[in-house]
């Protein structure tokens, strides 16, 4: 798979609050951190637990791609998520980096 079906695959589980096939496009040393900050968890473990809290949290929620970037092994996507339908929504910046087929890296930025 490309880079670009990788962050498409990922974020199309996500959206379906698939966990087991989102967290599969991950590494299992993936590393995730806010960008120029400090690393947030390490681990395809460490991930899929927070993701199940987050889709058990928030059982609505989605991301809508706003735009998308490919350089290389690099996808650069802006996602504006919502955690109900009628709930405001917030900006993401999140960098993956992909190695080996699977996202290795995510840096993320929110506003």
């Amino acid at each position: 798979m490309t880079p670009l079906e990788i962050a498409q695959g990922q974020l199309d589980a996500y959206n379906l609050q698939d966990l087991d096939a989102h967290v599969a496009y991950f590494a299992e040393d993936v590393v995730i951190a806010d960008l120029n900050g400090a690393v947030s968890l390490t681990g395809r473990v460490a991930y899929k637990e927070r993701y199940a809290k987050v889709f058990g949290d928030f059982p609505q929620n989605k991301v809508e791609l706003v735009n998308r970037m490919v350089l290389g092994s690099t996808v650069i996507d802006h996602e504006r998520v919502r955690r109900t339908p009628d709930a405001e929504p917030f900006d993401v910046i999140a960098i993956y980096t992909i190695t080996g087929g699977k996202i290795a890296r995510a840096d993320f930025v929110r506003a």
